[in-house]
């Protein structure tokens, strides 16, 4: 047998790990860029359709649960059967939502499109999958800083998504905005193929570590995770993040449109988000590297909540509203390289898509009430001023638990640090 050659081999690996972190960067990018412009479809679509505001809402409402139920089960399947097969599948069921959305007549067809096949073409491409794929392309010591380079880079699809949609519902129509959200998901599958390289590395290592985590099953790390109070409080708290993120990017078009501010505002605003996000992120995943993150965690959702008291309290402006998203958006996904750092960190490499996936359905059932309730009690109070109060009192409540969370790794992983 030929001596292998260590230059070429870590050439080879440098090629991969880059294949890897800009594909997963740019899927999480157009995943998200458009699920987070879906509040800019609002009114157009009611009003087409003759619905009311929360059967839309309903419909993001299904989209966020079906998300959040899903997710620890494509976790398992990617960790079990690798990344590639599973993203894939998701960027064609995005597209497939995104098609059945275009044709929808009524409220059903809109919670199969929107609501059921995008949850489950998010689940495949959103931040789950594409953490997991960040952190074992990378040495732990690069982790965290790599994983909010990762999260920068999908804040990117806001800037363009949101700007795109608004233009094309302008001139042509809803259906034609869609036309241009598939066209996205086009460019997602190769995106989705290089972000598989990460199949060629062993189960539960990164490039350059010992030898792989032992496999416990799914059970097995349903038990650990359970027995860890400081992964259940971190999952409990993720609750927050998803209510106020998807009320804002939901309902903020329409409180807009309330004001009396032009329509672009909105479409603005989430672009806004979008810049100062790859800010955030990249700042966040590198303080998660230096600092504890549970005790960055805490401080995301209390500045978040005191940001969102601020700006409804205050007389509604084109500048207050820029300034505020701004704020926001430097807060806004730097959560995603935390949490998956913390998963990381307690629990090892092995299973992280599926304890992120667990997480993250706390995440998405905030998501569900964020979406859904706020159409709720707008319809019923036609005013968005209790949804906000109550998003901001359990934001603190959340920010204050996460402070005091336990982010010691788990006997295993002990174990194996020691040996």
């Amino acid at each position: 047998m030929p001596p292998v050659n260590r230059d070429q081999l870590a050439r080879a690996q440098r090629i991969q790990t880059w294949s890897i972190l800009i594909g997963a960067s740019v899927m999480l990018s157009l995943s998200m860029g458009m699920r987070q412009s879906f509040g800019l479809f609002m009114t157009p679509v009611t009003g087409d359709l003759g619905i009311s505001v929360a059967d839309y809402t309903l419909a993001i409402a299904v989209q966020n649960i079906a998300w959040g139920l899903s997710q620890p089960f494509i976790g398992a399947m990617a960790d079990r059967y690798g990344c590639r097969p599973v993203t894939i599948a998701g960027t064609v069921l995005y597209g497939l939502g995104i098609g059945a959305t275009m044709v929808a007549t009524g409220t059903f067809m809109l919670m199969v499109g929107m609501g059921l096949l995008m949850g489950l073409a998010l689940s495949c491409t959103a931040a789950a999958i594409a953490m997991t794929a960040a952190a074992r392309a990378v040495s732990a010591a690069r982790q965290s800083l790599m994983l909010g380079a990762v999260s920068a880079a999908g804040s990117v699809g806001t800037f363009i998504a949101a700007p795109l949609a608004q233009v094309l519902i302008a001139d042509h129509g809803w259906q034609i905005a869609l036309v241009g959200f598939l066209g996205l998901t086009v460019v997602m599958l190769p995106a989705a193929f290089a972000t598989g390289v990460v199949d060629r590395i062993p189960a539960g290592r990164a490039w350059g570590t010992g030898p792989a985590e032992p496999d416990l099953g799914f059970r097995g790390i349903l038990e650990e995770a359970a027995n860890h109070r400081g992964f259940l409080i971190m999952a409990a708290s993720y609750f927050v993040c998803g209510l106020q993120l998807v009320f804002l990017t939901t309902h903020l078009p329409t409180f807009l449109a309330d004001c009396g501010e032009d329509p672009m505002l909105g479409a603005q605003a989430l672009a806004t988000v979008g810049v100062f996000n790859i800010a955030g992120c990249y700042v966040i995943g590198w303080l998660g590297g230096r600092y504890p993150r549970q005790i960055l965690l805490g401080i995301v959702y209390i500045l978040r909540s005191l940001a969102i008291a601020a700006y409804f309290l205050m007389p509604v402006t084109p500048a207050s509203t820029l300034l505020f998203a701004a704020i926001m958006g430097f807060l806004w996904l730097g959560v995603a390289p935390l949490v998956s750092g913390l998963v990381a960190q307690i629990f090892g490499l092995r299973y992280m898509a599926t304890l992120t996936g667990i997480a993250f359905l706390s995440h998405q059932v905030g998501s569900f009430f964020g979406a859904w309730g706020g159409g709720i009690l707008y319809d019923a109070l036609g005013s968005y001023t209790l949804a906000w109060q109550l998003g901001v009192a359990i934001g603190l409540a959340a920010g204050v638990a996460q402070l005091l969370m336990d982010d010691k790794p788990t006997p295993r992983m002990l174990r194996a640090q020691a040996a």
